[in-house]
């Protein structure tokens, strides 16, 4: 009984992830949605995503510091259920551009509430026996809610008009929320509370963050940043080439069934790849996919790099989670992955649509290429920064009794 009950603690923590990072399956569709059926311009569009975004980095940011002294299920559900209801105001708004206001609003609001929910679910799969498992799994049903958005939601939208992704949006933050009432695994927390009282060293880790781990988080930020300033203008990129329609949902429809795959190959792969380089070679194909697709102008060669995109950033960041949970003893750092997350997310969609209206889609590639270098820069001085320690605990005499 006790297993069913902590196997459905985890779900409930999958499914509370894929509700609060609802933007990295939704994001063409919800800029696509604001640009073409509000009449909101790019940078409109991308501003009132990154409201939303932003109100999640600034929870996180409040929130993390004082997880282990919160009630994580409490606030998680109160956060989604109250992220419903901004997207309900939403939906009943005239699909216009005289909504624009009013969408910043909710967006901002409802960013706040989710970001509260999501801390909360972060900072619990932090405290599992084996976060980095738990955090690819967790992305798996981030590939299933994309698989079924890209299925459904074009076609119902096409019917209905662009405020349906609003409905949706209600629907998987009110999963979410039962989720998490019902089934949050409180056994994980007064387990990891048993383990601070039973040693000291569970409350010596409450020290500094180190370097590295902040250099790690940086280059995290930078991946996000990448993700969502390309992947939310995907849709935008292909009606403005001329790509046939049908082909683009095909395409999305398939991206969200790839995406299936990254989370349970980094599992897989946990202990067979060095965490570290695949940081690293993950920051360089993203910037290789990016350049491609931005400057496609045939249907085929836009599509093979989009098919992957996505999926880069799933597999290589639960890598990092795990690189993270390791640096850093005390949970802070994982704890505020909503915040590292969602601070290149946040930024992404603004300063997209912004290169968009001065340079055009072809300089999404080229910003991508530059963060990209930042990252994997930052990866290699926390690779050497390791390396360095090794050498000095291998070098170093032992001293005599």
């Amino acid at each position: 009984m006790s297993n069913r009950k902590g196997l459905r603690g985890i779900a409930a923590l999958y499914v509370g992830h894929m509700a609060g990072t609802i933007d990295l399956a939704a994001l063409p569709l919800w800029i696509g949605v604001l640009m073409a059926h509000y009449g909101l311009a790019p940078e409109q569009a991308g501003l009132t995503v990154t409201l939303f975004l932003g109100g999640i980095v600034v929870m996180s940011t409040i929130l993390a510091p004082r997880f282990d002294r919160l009630s994580p299920r409490w606030i998680a559900f109160a956060g989604f259920c109250a992220a419903a209801l901004c997207f309900s105001w939403a939906w009943g708004l005239p699909v216009a551009p005289s909504s624009f206001g009013k969408l910043l609003a909710i967006h901002g609001i409802a960013g706040l509430c989710v970001g509260s929910a999501l801390s909360m679910v972060h900072g619990s799969i932090g405290r599992t026996e084996n976060p980095h498992r738990h955090f690819g799994l967790a992305n798996v049903m981030v590939g299933v809610l994309a698989v079924l958005m890209f299925a459904f939601l074009p076609g119902e939208i096409a019917a209905y008009g662009g405020q349906v992704v609003f409905m949706a949006f209600v629907v998987i933050m009110a999963i979410g929320a039962g989720a998490i009432a019902l089934f949050f695994p409180e056994q994980i927390i007064r387990g990891q509370d048993a383990a601070d009282e039973a040693g000291v060293e569970a409350k010596s880790g409450a020290g500094r963050v180190p370097l590295i781990a902040y250099l790690t988080i940086a280059a995290v930020v930078c991946l996000m940043l990448n993700q969502s300033m390309v992947f939310a203008f995907i849709e935008r990129i292909a009606a403005t080439r001329g790509f046939d329609a049908s082909q683009v949902q095909i395409l999305l429809v398939l991206l969200g069934f790839i995406n299936l795959m990254p989370g349970v190959l980094a599992v897989l792969l946990q202990r067979r790849l060095p965490a570290l380089a695949v940081g690293i070679a993950g920051a360089l194909t993203q910037a290789a996919l990016a350049l491609t697709l931005t400057n496609a102008t045939i249907f085929n060669a836009f599509a093979a790099p989009t098919l992957f995109y996505a999926s880069i950033v799933l597999f290589t960041h639960t890598f990092l989670f795990g690189v993270l949970s390791r640096l850093d003893p005390s949970g802070r750092a994982v704890a505020a992955t909503p915040a590292m997350m969602m601070t290149g997310a946040a930024l992404g969609p603004a300063l997209g649509g912004a290169i968009v209206a001065i340079i055009g889609f072809e300089g999404l590639g080229w910003a991508t290429f530059c963060f990209s270098a930042i990252a994997a820069a930052l990866l290699m001085a926390v690779k050497r920064n390791l390396s360095h320690r090794k050498h000095l605990v291998a070098t170093r005499p032992a001293h005599s009794s």
